[in-house]
């Protein structure tokens, strides 16, 4: 397998696609350990407990008219949905696509030091289970 160079992720928020402006993104997907160890245990033992994920995105900020800001600062506290995938290309098995309801925990709108870009991050949290597609 080749390995994979992050230059043209989709990401669509709430039907937006607002790939055009994301400097990095990161889906992480993990499971709550369990902890199940007995008393004649000598290490503790663990089984995988519910599944849990999150999305944080780093936009270059622009406030145009269904961009970053318009898109998301009346979401902060709802549910939308949200597709992403390495590249902005047709869905396949070397592209895999992820689809989700997720819930925007916070957005930075404006923030940043003299002569430095624009940066606005957002986080969202598992509102669904995290799907995977490849075709």
């Amino acid at each position: 397998m080749a390995e994979v160079v992050l230059t043209n992720a989709f990401v669509s928020l709430n039907g937006v696609d607002l790939s055009g402006h994301v400097r990095s993104v990161t889906l992480s997907y993990n499971s709550e350990p369990q902890d199940i160890t007995a008393m004649s245990d000598t290490t503790r033992q663990r089984i995988g407990g519910l599944l849990d994920w999150s999305l944080s995105v780093e936009f270059n900020q622009d406030y145009a008219a269904n961009l970053v800001d318009a898109t998301l600062f009346s979401l902060v506290g709802t549910t939308f949905a949200m597709i992403l995938r390495p590249d902005a290309g047709a869905v396949a098995a070397t592209n895999p696509q992820y689809t989700g309801t997720v819930l925007l925990e916070s957005y930075q709108p404006l923030g940043g030091s003299i002569g430095e870009v624009h940066t606005s991050p957002v986080q969202l949290s598992a509102a669904s289970v995290l799907a995977r597609a490849t075709s």
